[in-house]
């Protein structure tokens, strides 16, 4: 299979090493709005194929696309993407408004396309590993998922510049960014919640640089806190009356230790390198293409739609507003 690549940040180049070491696919072009970053990514990535121009991209001999672009640019792009016939593997959040998910999939289901989120927690086979655990720890009674890291873009920020990340008009911030990564396990691992509260603390950007979000299931009580201003060590934990899940990190689902009552801790989940876990996502797009039918995708897809209401639903209450949205 041939892919194009659209962005040039690390991400972009973590998903070319994971393409390489789990598929026999080729990068055969990428995409970026000024020519000198775009000849720089295909040096370093050895890219044949270098565009400036989205539409004359996407004219070119490929097969799917993974977009790595800021976040208020994977809705018109995936869009674009999808109606040129090309499949789509878009990075987190897929879309900033459900309404926007649904558009696209109704355009990659006409088309006969897949169209998917990259990311990790759906495709790593930890995950399912985690799942079976589950039923080791009794009955769930709450559980706490962290995802604090401080932002590289921060200090720039101080300095009085605004990178992506800080500047709500591109539809990011922490919640965007990280929180989303403690929303999927909790969808995936407990469902739909009967209730949502959830706060923020903001920037003078207006983005928001860490918050707190509380999803009560009646019996449970499933919390999690993100922050791009600070640095968690602490990890994430999902506890029963039998035993405890310890979880190194929440977003790579990496290094998870199981604590019984009655005895040492045992490590159920092991270190997965990054290209690894972008290997995953792309092993399993690629499945998917030849098996549009698959339940793994099936779930995936319902899974994002979930994912992008509740993400909206966190963003009204917590009152995280993006400037080129009508909140009227």
């Amino acid at each position: 299979m041939k892919y194009g690549i659209i962005g040039t940040g690390w991400i972009a180049e973590s998903f070319i090493a994971g393409v390489r070491l789990k598929t026999d696919s080729e990068i055969v072009a990428v995409y970026s709005r000024t020519a000198e970053k775009g000849g720089e990514f295909a040096q370093r990535n050895s890219i044949p194929a270098i565009y400036t121009n989205l539409d004359i991209f996407l004219e070119s001999d490929m097969d799917a696309v993974y977009i790595a672009s800021p976040n208020v640019m994977h809705y018109p792009q995936s869009k674009k993407c999808l109606e040129a016939g090309k499949h789509v593997i878009c990075e987190k959040p897929v879309t900033v408004t459900p309404e926007q998910y649904e558009e696209c999939k109704r355009i990659a289901d006409k088309n006969g396309l897949i169209y998917i989120e990259a990311i990790m927690y759906m495709h790593t086979p930890a995950r399912e590993v985690l799942r079976e655990n589950l039923k080791r720890i009794g009955r769930i009674t709450s559980a706490h998922f962290d995802f604090s890291q401080l932002s590289s873009k921060y200090p720039a920020y101080l300095r009085g510049e605004n990178p992506n990340i800080f500047n709500p008009q591109m539809a990011t911030g922490s919640l965007m960014d990280l929180g989303i990564y403690c929303v999927y396990p909790a969808l995936d691992l407990f469902g739909i919640p009967e209730k949502i509260t959830a706060d923020a603390v903001f920037l003078d950007s207006g983005a928001d640089a860490s918050g707190s979000v509380s999803f009560n299931y009646g019996d449970k009580l499933i919390t999690f806190t993100h922050s791009k201003t600070g640095q968690d060590y602490s990890g994430s934990e999902i506890f029963g009356d039998e035993g405890t899940i310890h979880i190194e990190s929440i977003s790579k689902l990496i290094n998870v230790f199981l604590y019984k009552s009655d005895a040492e801790k045992e490590q159920i989940i092991h270190e997965y390198s990054k290209p690894e876990l972008m290997g995953f996502e792309a092993e399993n797009f690629e499945n998917y293409i030849k098996n549009p039918a698959d339940e793994k995708y099936l779930l995936s897809s319902k899974n994002a739609l979930q994912v992008c209401r509740l993400m909206q639903e966190i963003r009204d209450r917590a009152n995280i507003r993006f400037k080129e949205y009508n909140y009227d």
